[in-house]
């Protein structure tokens, strides 16, 4: 790109008016879930006896017949074209961190030379992607082709543009998940029974335990001209090179700002188009960086909530571009300000409306939040390093570890007055210590004002797995990535954890002791074990990470080790106790994330090099001979001395540029050649681990001479747009 086309799509963007949005004259409430076939569609389109086969299909997993299938077929096709549907397709979750679909129209042949518009139940229930062209781990081989995909009646269908949109699972021809849903399924099944069993112990009415998930979802906005004009960001989603602007976040004046108005009728724009597909938005703002935002629904059931927080990364991408923008939900796309993440709030709820991780008004309801908070803890502290492996990621990487996101080290926050309950519990036979105390009212002693109502903690912006009340929040989960992986891990470490705790009480109860004190006692031995977990200072500190080692913690850095996590003896026990994933399966998958990692550091390294050879050496070299020219027409005109010194400063420049420039070509070769050794070592996660080691460094200390001749080089001939000029929206 030439620096006079730099310069024109720079101005484009800055002359950019807002895109209207039609004003609606409808509420919310009146077109939410208006392109979803929910249960107020379903009772209108299905007969009744097949609604309520449904329902029963739904809330309790019943078996979902032909019979019943191929008459919610019909009454599904019958809404879906008057709404102007032509199309149907098994929209399903590989395991890419995207979504897949494969579009089929309602026709058939009809016998006479025409054709007639049907969908049947077989097509509503199981379409047939080719299982081989998806990331598979080796469990199918290119001439092994066939998978499934199957309907999950859990989560509602709905329509986008002119097509049936059927959420499924995908598996393969020999029954292994290729797929998040399918395992993010069974682990929601899996921590229900448990929990439902240790709830049990505290309400026996207790039928169903329900886990809730609230995705905070973090994103960038950058003008669509000025991305088009960095390769960088087009081919890996981040600048791979690019200096700090002068004023960036340093000012915290972007955080929960006035939102721009460009970005208003953006996030207008997205929030019609969720809420027609059944996403509850709530909360939008500005984040701290600037061109971040972030968007946050109402909390719904987990598998639900993770189908909608795909949908809405889609719709963003799409809504964004009908505003002249591009969407960037890489953890973090810019150097030197913070990067995007996607907080999950988990929770679990009973069938009755309680929720298991909130204080209560009595020692027994006490008792209870206290046993589900423990039994978390030691779930967090058993799977600490498989928790981190879950969220760990080439892009994700760059996002953790520095003063801007959770730490590589998994501990949880608790705050003061629940970390003093616990430890006071450990060594007391003292029920009164169940009486937590709940919310209290604090006088600002400013008129108007009335009281505020404290929380039972404060909040550690360092932790990457913070108690907030009512429900924990993990909050190191990538932008981009598929929540399921995080909650696939934490609801089966917890499903194992109250499994264990309810055996325990169980074999204590049979021995004569008390319920009560068969609860305490085994809460007291966890809190005992899980005590290393937590962690209420800085998670930032050198002083943490060395306290983590000693407390016997995960402190793994190398995001290619971590994923041996998933095939350490302790993981491999616990999906095969949970029913969740099989050994095979967790090959599989920690296969995928070493290639994954490598073609990602790959792609990196490539267009760098690109960058470096084609577009800043020769404009480096560009320059410098100007300055050489400039250097030879004032000794032509000045006397010697004098000459000497008016051409001192550009010396100083031509040979700095010349320094880069011979630090970057020679370490571009090397980056050439670190990739070719890495790409002849046949085994996967060795070849990821040579990326990290040798090839991922590489880029970082080329980055810095491109960097300093940024700063160098006549901004008229510089070929990228700049921080300055992508991170302020007008």
């Amino acid at each position: 790109m030439s620096a006079t086309l730099r310069f024109k799509v720079v101005e484009q963007a800055f002359a950019k008016k807002p895109v209207e949005v039609p004003n609606r004259k409808d509420r919310p409430g009146e077109f939410f879930a208006k392109y979803v076939f929910n249960r107020q569609k379903m009772f209108q389109y299905l007969p009744a006896k097949v609604y309520a086969r449904m329902v029963d299909v739904m809330d309790h997993g019943a078996q979902l017949d032909r019979e019943t299938a191929d008459a919610v077929a019909a009454g599904m096709k019958k809404w879906a074209i008057g709404m102007g549907v032509t199309h149907c397709t098994h929209w399903f979750q590989p395991l890419t961190e995207g979504t897949a679909e494969k579009h089929d129209a309602f026709v058939v042949h009809d016998g006479k030379g025409g054709m007639i518009e049907e969908f049947t139940g077989k097509e509503l229930i199981q379409q047939e992607p080719d299982a081989s062209s998806f990331p598979n781990g080796g469990i199918r081989s290119t001439f092994e082709a066939r998978g499934y995909s199957a309907w999950d009646p859990a989560s509602p269908v709905f329509v986008m543009g002119d097509t049936l949109m059927i959420p499924t699972v995908f598996v393969s021809y020999t029954g292994e998940a290729l797929d998040y849903k399918a395992p993010l399924k069974k682990s929601i099944n899996a921590v229900d029974k448990a929990a439902t069993a240790v709830a049990q112990l505290f309400y026996p009415e207790v039928a169903k335990v329900i886990s809730n998930l609230g995705w905070e979802q973090e994103y960038f906005l950058v003008d669509e001209s000025l991305y088009a004009a960095r390769p960088d960001l087009v081919m890996t989603g981040r600048t791979l090179m690019g200096h700090d602007s002068a004023k960036n976040q340093q000012m915290d004046d972007h955080y929960f700002g006035a939102i721009p108005q460009r970005v208003s009728m953006f996030m207008k724009d997205l929030e019609i188009e969720a809420l027609e597909l059944g996403i509850p938005c709530k909360t939008r703002h500005n984040e701290a960086a600037p061109n971040q935002f972030e968007l946050a629904p109402i909390f719904e059931e987990m598998n639900l909530a993770n189908d909608h927080n795909m949908l809405i990364m889609s719709l963003m991408q799409n809504v964004a571009r009908k505003h002249g923008f591009r969407c960037l939900l890489h953890e973090k796309p810019f150097a030197g300000i913070n990067g995007s993440g996607k907080h999950n709030n988990w929770s679990l709820v009973t069938d009755t409306g309680v929720l298991l991780h909130s204080p209560g008004k009595t020692p027994a309801d006490n008792l209870r939040f206290i046993t589900f908070l423990v039994e978390t803890l030691k779930a967090v502290h058993s799977h600490n390093g498989l928790l981190k492996a879950s969220i760990i990621s080439a892009t994700n990487v760059h996002r953790l570890g520095g003063n801007e996101a959770p730490p590589t080290i998994i501990s949880s926050f608790l705050g003061s007055q629940l970390s003093h309950v616990l430890a006071a519990l450990e060594n007391s036979d003292d029920n009164e210590l169940l009486n937590i105390g709940s919310k209290h009212a604090i006088n600002l002693h400013v008129p108007q004002i009335p009281d505020l109502m404290l929380d039972n903690t404060d909040r550690n912006r360092t932790s990457p797995f913070a108690f907030t009340g009512n429900r924990f929040e993990f909050r190191a989960v990538g932008s981009q990535a598929n929540s399921a992986a995080a909650m696939i891990v934490l609801n089966s470490a917890m499903a194992e954890a109250l499994t264990d705790f309810k055996m325990r009480v169980d074999k204590l109860v049979a021995q004569g002791e008390d319920k009560t004190k068969a609860i305490l006692r085994v809460v007291r031995e966890d809190i005992k074990a899980c005590k290393p977990i937590i962690f209420d200072g800085n998670g930032y500190s050198d002083e943490w990470r060395r306290e983590a080692a000693r407390r016997g913690l995960d402190v793994e850095t190398s995001a290619p080790l971590m994923f041996d996590q998933y095939l350490t003896p302790s993981t491999v026990r616990m999906f095969a106790r949970t029913g969740v994933l099989t050994k095979a399966e967790l090959e599989a998958r920690t296969e995928i994330k070493q290639e994954t990692y490598t073609k990602k550091v790959q792609i990196e390294a490539r267009i760098f090099g690109d960058l470096c050879l084609n577009h800043i050496i020769p404009v480096a070299t560009r320059y410098q001979s100007q300055l050489i020219d400039n250097v030879g027409k004032v000794q032509g005109v000045f006397p010697a001395e004098e000459a000497a010194a008016l051409n001192a400063n550009n010396i100083k420049l031509i040979r700095s540029i010349s320094e880069h420039s011979r630090f970057i070509t020679e370490n571009v070769d090397r980056l050439i050649e670190a990739r070719r050794v890495a790409n002849r070592i046949p085994d996967q996660r060795e070849k990821a681990v040579a990326y990290h080691d040798t090839v991922a460094p590489l880029l970082e200390s080329i980055r810095t001479h491109v960097d300093e001749l940024e700063l160098i080089v006549d901004d008229e001939l510089w070929p990228l747009p700049k921080y300055r000029e992508m991170l302020f929206i007008r």
